[in-house]
């Protein structure tokens, strides 16, 4: 199929598109909350300087697609205020930070839902081989190429849902990081370690109240530590992951809602991608990630929010 992205539109479309606004909004309210938390916070002229360039850089691809109105620069648009988002997920660790460690609560549920601790057994009890590790990474590394996948699909092949892809993902995203923000819950990958191994099989999680405000040390992940997979998931995880964002998981709910988005667009797609989507919604567990009740979690608030955005749009930016 052959799709000329370079060649001009006539009926260009005014004015911000869906996922720059949600963009948007999350941006002001985050400089509200920095500025109610300013003498709080480490780096608040930063954070504020940063949103600058952020809108910056959006007002610059704004003037190219006015000078240049094509699906290609249409699609910049539209992905710019995706490719922020590794900035927005560590920057909610800077928020909840200031806040009381809920991890005791949820490892307390945990352990009341199922008796035991998912997250410890699961490593424990199955084999740390390359043959089972590496899938396991594999999974969990698929996150964002998931992500790709379904947003490249709808531009290249699907176009007239482009726009509300990408903003029902943005969106979806965006709601994730907000709840981050109020929920300082990190998972048994800094909670364990924190309290010690022995403590959280026997079923004792203590509060740790501002521990993790001072504290962000990460230790690696059970499996095969020379997989290829093993080392690109720690490799990341050093590099970006902070004590933050376990509850609900936001890799179980913007994968699935990237299925209920794919399922919509190609069968085809779907159901290349249900492999892999099985493979992530476990590694979450097995890795120590998350708790389990952080998986449900994300089942349930996937399909609450994929309803909920899609109303939106329909409501509001549909054409």
């Amino acid at each position: 199929m052959k799709i000329d992205l370079f060649q001009r539109i006539d009926n260009r479309t005014k004015g911000l598109i869906a996922s720059e606004k949600v963009a948007l909004l999350y941006n002001i309210l985050t400089a509200l909350i920095i500025c109610v938390l300013f003498c709080q916070l480490e780096s608040p002229w930063k954070m504020l300087l940063n949103r600058v360039w952020m809108l910056a850089g959006g007002a610059v691809l704004y003037a190219l697609y006015n000078y240049w109105p094509c699906k290609a620069t249409m699609a910049l648009r539209a992905i710019f205020p995706l490719a922020l988002l590794p900035y927005w997920y560590p920057e909610t660790y800077d928020y909840n930070r200031l806040f009381d460690n809920l991890d005791h609560i949820f490892a307390s549920l945990e352990q009341s839902v199922f008796g035991c601790q998912p997250a410890i057994l699961l490593s424990q009890y199955l084999p740390q081989s390359a043959w089972i590790s590496e899938p396991m990474y594999f999974g969990y590394f698929s996150y964002f190429p998931m992500i790709a996948v379904v947003v490249f699909w709808t531009l290249f092949c699907k176009f007239e849902q482009f726009e509300r892809t990408t903003f029902v993902i943005q969106s979806s995203f965006l709601l994730y990081y907000t709840i981050y923000i109020f929920l300082p819950v990190v998972g048994p990958q800094f909670y364990f370690p924190a309290i010690g191994w022995e403590q959280a099989a026997q079923g004792v999680f203590p509060d740790m109240g501002h521990y993790f405000s001072s504290h962000a040390e990460l230790l690696p992940g059970p499996g095969y530590d020379k997989g290829l997979f093993y080392s690109l998931v720690e490799y990341s995880h050093h590099a970006g992951e902070r004590p933050t964002a376990a509850f609900p998981s936001s890799h179980v709910g913007v994968s699935s809602i990237l299925m209920y988005l794919a399922w919509r667009s190609s069968r085809k797609v779907f159901f290349c991608l249900l492999p892999v989507y099985v493979l992530l919604c476990i590694s979450t567990v097995y890795i120590q990630a998350h708790y389990l009740i952080d998986v449900f979690a994300g089942f349930i608030t996937a399909a609450m929010l994929y309803r909920m955005i899609s109303l939106a749009y329909h409501k509001w930016f549909a054409h």
